[in-house]
Order: C-alpha cells, then sequence, then structure tokens
C-alpha cells in the first residue's frame, strides 16, 4: 500500500512539473515529463493490479512505449528534424493504434454482438454518421498541415472513435459502474486528442496541451480504476443463467 501511494505520488509530481514549466515555456523538460507520466501509470497498473486483462496489459504498454520513445528519440536526435522524427512519428502513432486495438477488443469481449444488434439500431446509426462527420472534420483540419501521413492520421482517427463508440455501447450493455469508467476514460482519451489536434495544427497555445495532458492523466485514472472491478451481470444475462 505504502509503495503504491508513492507512485501515485510520484505521478502526480511530475504531473505538477509538467503544468509549471509548459506554462512557463520550458518546451523540453515539460515534454519530458508529458512523456513520462503514462509510463509511471502503466507500472503503477503492473505492480498492483492483481486481475490483469491481458488486453489491457497490452493497451497500456502500447501507449507507455511509444511515449518513452518519444524522449529518447528526442534526445537521440537533439531535437532537429530528420528521419528519427518521422520514425517516431510513423512507429509512434501506429504503435497508440495498436494500443486502441487491443482496448477495444477488451471492451468487445464483454459485449453480446447479436444483443447489441437487436436492441440499439438507432444507437449504431447515431453513432456511425456521428463518427463519419467527425473523421471528415479532423481530416479536413490535417490535410492542410499533413503530408505523407495523411491515411494514417486517418486510421488513427477512426479507431479512437471506433474506441467511444464501443466503450459508450458498453455501457448501454451493461450499465455498471465499471463500463461506467471505460466510458469516461475513453471519452476523455478522444478529447485529449482533439486538443493534442488543436495544439500542433491550430494554435500552440500551453494551455491546449495542459488540457489534453490533464484529460489523458484523468482517463488513465478512470481506466486504472475500472481495471480493479469485475463486471456485473446485467438484467438480459441474468435471465439467460437463470433460464
Amino acid at each position: 500500500m505504502y509503495k503504491s501511494k508513492v507512485l501515485v505520488g510520484c505521478v502526480l509530481l511530475v504531473y505538477v512539473l509538467f503544468a509549471i514549466n509548459e506554462f512557463n515555456g520550458n518546451d523540453t523538460l515539460s515534454f519530458n515529463l508529458d512523456c513520462l507520466i503514462t509510463p509511471l501509470i502503466a507500472l503503477i497498473y503492473v505492480i498492483f493490479v492483481r486481475r490483469k486483462n491481458i488486453f489491457f496489459l497490452l493497451f497500456i504498454l502500447c501507449y507507455s512505449i511509444s511515449d518513452l520513445m518519444g524522449i529518447v528519440i528526442f534526445y537521440i536526435s537533439d531535437g532537429k528534424e530528420g528521419n528519427l522524427k518521422d520514425f517516431d512519428y510513423f512507429v509512434g502513432n501506429v504503435l497508440f493504434i495498436f494500443a486502441y486495438v487491443f482496448l477495444i477488443i477488451k471492451i468487445s469481449k464483454s459485449l453480446n454482438l447479436f444483443y447489441v444488434l437487436k436492441n440499439f439500431k438507432i444507437h449504431l446509426i447515431v453513432l456511425t454518421v456521428l463518427n463519419i462527420y467527425l473523421v471528415y472534420v479532423l481530416q479536413v483540419i490535417l490535410s492542410i498541415n499533413i503530408g505523407d501521413g495523411y491515411y494514417l492520421e486517418m486510421a488513427y482517427n477512426i479507431v479512437m472513435l471506433i474506441l467511444l463508440s464501443v466503450a459508450l455501447l458498453n455501457y448501454f450493455y451493461r450499465d455498471n459502474k465499471k463500463s461506467l469508467y471505460l466510458f469516461i476514460g475513453a471519452l476523455c482519451i478522444v478529447f485529449s486528442e482533439v486538443m493534442q489536434v488543436a495544439y500542433f495544427y491550430i494554435a500552440q497555445r500551453s494551455l491546449l496541451n495542459f488540457i489534453s495532458t490533464t484529460l489523458t492523466l484523468v482517463a488513465f485514472y478512470f481506466f486504472y480504476q475500472q481495471a480493479k472491478l469485475l463486471n456485473v451481470l446485467n438484467e438480459e444475462e441474468k435471465y439467460i443463467v437463470m433460464e
């Protein structure tokens, strides 16, 4: 218990130091501190959560490796643009995509696909239309600023919005605390990514980066909390079990 509190304290300390340096204009230090937050949370999950889900573990590991890789390549390349920066961009984003795919699989495994298709037809139609629109808007913003990464960004945005949709459907289906925490986490992740797009491609303001990192921290807090909970049977499943 003491060790877990120490690590949680380290995460909060890194977050506070990130915020201070971000608003003071110390971009290099704030970048490094930002990239350390998720790996520290991953360490807490690996050490202190007993019932580990393999797909959630892969999600948090891929996410953390991408962040750590950003620090390593930054110092190897000495902050200069070049092939290593391109490598970091493409491999880092691919790792994020894999991370979200693993989380989608983790959430989907608790869903009854037949029940969802039968009872959530309107929800599926609305979510599909909304996702298509959001991907279109994001791609319009990105197309002005990116070249070779256009299709990678499209895949990234599609997977990210599928994650949010699956988490929402899982909440409708399960309607328990674990599914609620998963949905809140996914929602915070998506808004965090939107803030990142605004920061990188619209206006590089410290507030946007701060909000993005804060939302990521909140997302992983809820992801960590749900990892300690078990799924409770919903009414449909209870009926099936009784039958």
